[in-house]
Order: C-alpha cells, then sequence, then structure tokens
C-alpha cells in the first residue's frame, strides 16, 4: 500500500483553524452580503477593464481632486473602494486556501478509496478462501460495483 499523502497538521493545529474560521465567522456576521443568483447577474463583478477604470477614477482623485464631480458622494466612493480592495485581497488568501484545502481533500479521498479498493480486493479473497464473515462483507460491498447492461444489451432488450 502507497500512500500519496499523509496528514501534517498535529490536532493542535486543526483546533487552532477550527477557532480562527469561528473567529472569521462570528466578526462577518451580518456584515457580509449573500446575493441571490438573480442579484447576481443584475450587479455583475465588474471586469478587469472596468476595475482598471475604477482604479484610474479613484488616482485622480487622489491627486487631482478638483477635475472630480461634486455629484459623487467622495466619502462613500472612498469608503466603497478601501472596502473592495480589502475584500478582494482577502477573498484571494481565503481562495488560495481554500483551492489547497480542496487539494489535500482529494488526496486523502484517493488515499482512502485506494485502500477501501484493496480491502475490498482481500475481502473476496477471503470469502473465496472461506472464511466466515467475508461473504456478507463481499455481498453488502458489491452494491458499490454494480455493473450495468451495456448500450447494445439495453436495446436489444428494449425492442
Amino acid at each position: 500500500m502507497r500512500n500519496i499523502i499523509q496528514d501534517q497538521l498535529s490536532q493542535e493545529e486543526k483546533d487552532q483553524a477550527e477557532n480562527l474560521v469561528a473567529q472569521l465567522e462570528v466578526i462577518f456576521l451580518d456584515k457580509l452580503s449573500a446575493l441571490t443568483e438573480k442579484e447576481r447577474q443584475e450587479y455583475k463583478a465588474i471586469n478587469e477593464k472596468n476595475k482598471l477604470f475604477v482604479n484610474k477614477i479613484w488616482d485622480y482623485r487622489q491627486h487631482s481632486s478638483g477635475l472630480s464631480s461634486p455629484d459623487v458622494d467622495w466619502e462613500e466612493f472612498e469608503k466603497d473602494y478601501r472596502a473592495r480592495v480589502f475584500a478582494e485581497n482577502l477573498l484571494g488568501r481565503l481562495e488560495s486556501l481554500a483551492y489547497q484545502l480542496e487539494s489535500t481533500k482529494i488526496l486523502h479521498d484517493y488515499d482512502n478509496y485506494q485502500d477501501a479498493l484493496n480491502d475490498y480486493s482481500f475481502s473476496q479473497y477471503s470469502k473465496g478462501a472461506g472464511k466466515p464473515g467475508f461473504t456478507e462483507k463481499v455481498a453488502e460491498l458489491k452494491q458499490f460495483f454494480a455493473r450495468t447492461k451495456s448500450a447494445s444489451q439495453t436495446s436489444e432488450t428494449q425492442e
């Protein structure tokens, strides 16, 4: 048996990570939005070109405020801008962690599945050798390996 990944986190580190995530959830409780699919389509995230446009307007406001429209609430614009920058940076970091966690989980899933297949093969062998208990185990596990009829057999029986 060859495992491709090993758990590198101690129980203390796992507990600490869960506590930190719980702290984040408390911090963000009632402070973040969760748009519906319809709202996401209505508001949409701005593309990179439009982000550059917003950044350029922000830059003009910082360096040539006399050229800024008096019709814009610039204090609110600044709050939105800084909140967006913060959210974007934090989101990027969290997405990176999420990707790494997902990749690690995939590797652990792979190891578990390969070991489960090995155990099933052992159970089939043991059943064939007449060892007690393995007939029932193989019968129960067989459901996960249901054989389907081929397309040609299915069409023949339906005619």
